[in-house]
């Protein structure tokens, strides 16, 4: 089963200032502990999380990942709002991706069997990818500093153990992959 941790700080100020809300787990509405929607830097101590521009996990996604975020562009956001945020969970002994180069798991395939900071160093010479296997719990891309949007891509398990999923194309640049079980 997979397990979710981390701790992550929220802070209402830039550069870490200003009123900050410490968070170990999920958290679907920082208001209901007191925390304004306002969130201008992020510390991500531990974990991955996966953060939400509204209350309830609902909204436009942000994956971050251990550090220092001193302000809102550097999660590629264009404000400075911000409702929920889980952390992403750890992945295990059995875990497994597939991405591939055309829609309907046709073209060029890449297999991980761990965390991958660059697809480059891991072999993928394209520029986008546009389906995705996962095998376990959940996979979460992220484009970062290339200017896309984050997603998250998450699976009840089958049977099997295999869920498939179809993404669009994340950039003109690879994505970094972090794949959890």
């Amino acid at each position: 089963m997979a397990q979710r941790s981390g701790k992550i700080t929220l802070y209402e100020g830039k550069h870490f200032t200003g009123r900050k809300l410490e968070v170990f787990g999920d958290c679907d509405n920082f208001q209901d502990r007191g925390f304004m929607n306002r969130v201008n830097s992020i510390r991500v101590e531990s974990g991955a999380w996966v953060c939400f521009d509204h209350p309830d996990f609902r909204g436009q996604q942000f994956i971050l990942e251990h550090g220092d975020y001193p302000d809102f562009f550097r999660w590629n956001s264009h404000s400075d709002h911000m409702g929920s945020c889980r952390p992403v969970g750890m992945h295990g002994e059995h875990f497994r991706l597939e991405i591939f180069e055309g829609c309907n798991f046709t073209g060029q395939c890449l297999e991980f069997l761990e965390d991958c900071p660059f697809l480059q160093s891991g072999g993928w010479a394209k520029n986008c990818i546009n389906a995705i296997k996962v095998y376990g719990d959940g996979a979460a891309c992220s484009p970062r500093s290339f200017g896309a949007e984050d997603f998250q891509v998450s699976s009840s398990l089958q049977s099997d153990g295999l869920e498939e999923a179809t993404t669009k194309p994340a950039t003109t640049q690879p994505p970094f992959l972090t794949a959890k079980l």
